[in-house]
């Protein structure tokens, strides 16, 4: 049977290539070679500490060509340059009820995981790949998936026309939340950066006003432009082991706003929640994609990106093979290198 080079995590901090067989192709499935895979803030908390080993491959920001498909698959799939939904719809049963109203990462029979795009080849339903143009690059198509979670928060969110925004982290998530929201109409922006060149990388995507000093400068800035209201919506980016940013997102959204939840809380976490009561905030969560009023977050993000009204491609600040995937992970961590997206190519 033919191989494939993947990069397993071995439990203890590291990655490590390894040969694993090609997975067997089902009726609905295309095989794709993989060209483009991120590393999103969640692989780096995963391998942050020891624990046990996995035995397939992580990845799940993908862009590649379809080189095989099930026999239940149109063959002139075969050649397609697709990015890949490899966590709903790259999974989905397309029978069940949350399949039927487009909720594919609830499906109730979903296919097991296989494996994801830090390897050479994956598998996934064939319907989960989203064709993007010849002018659209490995890099950018990449970028799609981390681009249509902050489209499906800007979503959640009911953003409207002119709407004040305030963005809490400035990783791949909150910058391209910034993208997302100044290509859909937000009015002002407001982004808090830890980092210099994050910072710089916001203010190109469409950031207002970016704070790197912490503390109530944010919460100051806000309240002078909105004749001191707060802000409309408010996406939090950030999540970790801390309340801290869901508080300061409470603290800086106005009465009846709206904060958007994409962090990823890693613990239970205590907060006053009289505050938000009494100021009658929604607090939406906010996890993936999925279709909403008829289209998918892919295909808008698909669209916003080939149509140049964001130009992602400048996130890519680092790019390394397959065999250098422990030193990719080590520029990712390290944030004095100027990284800001890291990817895996072939």
């Amino acid at each position: 049977m033919a191989m494939m080079k993947t990069a397993l995590y071995n439990g203890g901090k590291s990655m490590h290539l390894a040969e694993q067989k090609l997975p067997p192709i089902g009726e609905s499935d295309a095989l794709i070679a993989v060209h483009g895979a991120g590393i999103c803030g969640s692989d780096l908390l995963i391998n942050s500490e020891p624990t046990v080993a996995n035995d397939f491959p992580a990845g799940h920001e993908v862009a590649g060509e379809i080189i095989e498909v099930g026999k239940g698959v149109d063959k002139s799939r075969i050649g397609q340059r697709v990015a890949v939904d490899t966590i709903g719809h790259g999974r989905a049963c397309m029978r069940c009820w949350y399949c039927r109203i487009g909720q594919y990462r609830s499906c109730m029979d979903q296919a097991p995981i296989e494996g994801g795009g830090f390897s050479e080849y994956i598998k996934r339903r064939a319907e989960g790949c989203y064709p993007i143009p010849e002018n659209m690059s490995w890099n950018e198509g990449a970028l799609v998936e981390p681009l249509a979670v902050s489209v499906h928060g800007i979503r959640r969110g009911e953003m409207t026309g002119n709407e004040t925004i305030v963005v809490l982290g400035a990783g791949t998530i909150g910058l391209t939340a910034v993208a997302a929201a100044r290509s859909l109409g937000a009015g002002k922006i407001f982004i808090s950066a830890r980092h210099e060149h994050q910072a710089m990388m916001a203010e190109r995507l469409g950031a207002d006003m970016v704070i790197t000093s912490g503390g109530s400068d944010l919460l100051e800035s806000v309240y002078a432009s909105t004749q001191g209201r707060g802000a409309d919506v408010t996406i939090e980016t950030v999540g970790g082991n801390s309340v801290a940013t869901l508080e300061q997102a409470i603290e800086v959204t106005r009465v009846q706003g709206r904060i958007v939840v994409l962090g990823g809380f890693r613990k239970p976490l205590t907060t006053n929640w009289l505050n938000p009561l009494l100021k009658e905030q929604s607090i939406i969560f906010s996890s993936c994609y999925s279709v909403m009023n008829g289209r998918h977050d892919f295909e808008i993000s698909i669209d916003l990106i080939a149509s140049g009204r964001i130009q992602l491609q400048q996130m890519v600040t680092h790019c390394f093979g397959l065999d250098q995937i422990q030193n990719a992970f080590n520029t990712a961590y390290d944030k004095s290198t100027g990284s800001i997206k890291v990817q895996i190519q072939s």
